[in-house]
């Protein structure tokens, strides 16, 4: 089975018109079975936005839920909320229970930055983070091409694959060391995640500009890059139960649109029956 969703459900104006931010995420569950939340890398959310969440969304729909920066060394030096490395996993852990208990919880996202490179220091880092998980399921996105260099692939996938980790598959700009190419392998038999960034290599390393994280996925796939990506998803879906996709590439508002298109290139209906809400109480 394929999912194709989005990153985040309140930035998407196309969707929504009018509609009040209250009121987005039950619309933006219309459309897609499925999106990432982002907000959890930046601080562990309250546990009472997941109780919302899952509340307004069909009983089938799922959330992909970014790990906490402090979780993935993006720090470097900036302030961690939490005295200790248990205690930030305890809040964590606490965090997405509602989405637990619902049957909402797709999986955890472990995005590692572009200077998490492959080294020993940094797989046993990896098999830490992996026990600390206890059994939520986990993704592992790399953004340092070691982890792919020809001495190295078939190593991290096969150690990916015996630590229990949900292969990501990324699609991004070849900018250097600081991205990956596209390894369409799956490493756990039920689940991939599949995340799509755009082509804007450009930007892809700009730092330093003011506007560089939108400029960064300023981009819309063509036609014919989303039917290489069709051809793609059914050839990794052989080997894998289900796949989850998304469109991160939002800056200029592409990603609804090459969402919908990669829908209806695969033949899917991505939408999921409304829920009904009581709105008077």
């Amino acid at each position: 089975m394929i999912k194709i969703g989005l990153t985040g459900f309140g930035d998407h104006d196309e969707l929504y018109g009018k509609i009040k931010p209250a009121e987005r995420l039950p619309a933006y569950s219309a459309h897609f079975p499925i999106v990432e939340i982002d907000s959890s890398f930046y601080a562990v959310q309250p546990v009472r936005n997941y109780v919302k969440w899952a509340s307004q969304t069909p009983d089938n729909f799922q959330f992909i839920v970014k790990a906490y920066q402090g979780m993935t060394g993006h720090l470097r030096g900036k302030k961690n909320y939490y005295d200790s490395t248990a205690e930030m996993y305890e809040a964590f852990h606490h965090s997405i229970a509602p989405l637990r208990e619902a049957g909402k919880l797709a999986m955890a996202l472990f995005q590692f930055p572009p200077w998490f490179d492959c080294t020993k220091e940094n797989v046993d880092f990896l098999r830490e983070v992996k026990e600390r998980m206890l059994d939520v399921p986990s993704a592992v996105e790399f953004r340092n091409e070691s982890w792919y260099s020809p001495e190295m692939r078939d190593r991290t996938l096969g150690f990916l694959e015996r630590e229990g980790w949900i292969h990501t598959v990324a699609d991004e700009p070849q900018a250097g060391s600081g991205s990956i190419p596209i390894v369409p392998v799956a490493t756990n038999p039920d689940i991939t995640y599949i995340r799509l960034h755009g082509r804007n290599v450009q930007s892809w390393n700009q730092s330093s500009h003011p506007d560089w994280r939108k400029l960064r996925y300023l981009y819309r796939y063509s036609t014919e890059e989303l039917t290489e990506w069709r051809d793609r998803l059914l050839e990794l879906e052989k080997s894998c139960r289900e796949l989850y996709v998304v469109f991160n590439n939002n800056s200029a508002g592409d990603a609804t649109p090459n969402a919908k298109e990669l829908q209806a290139l695969l033949g899917i209906d991505g939408g999921l029956a409304p829920l009904q809400l009581d709105l008077f109480n």
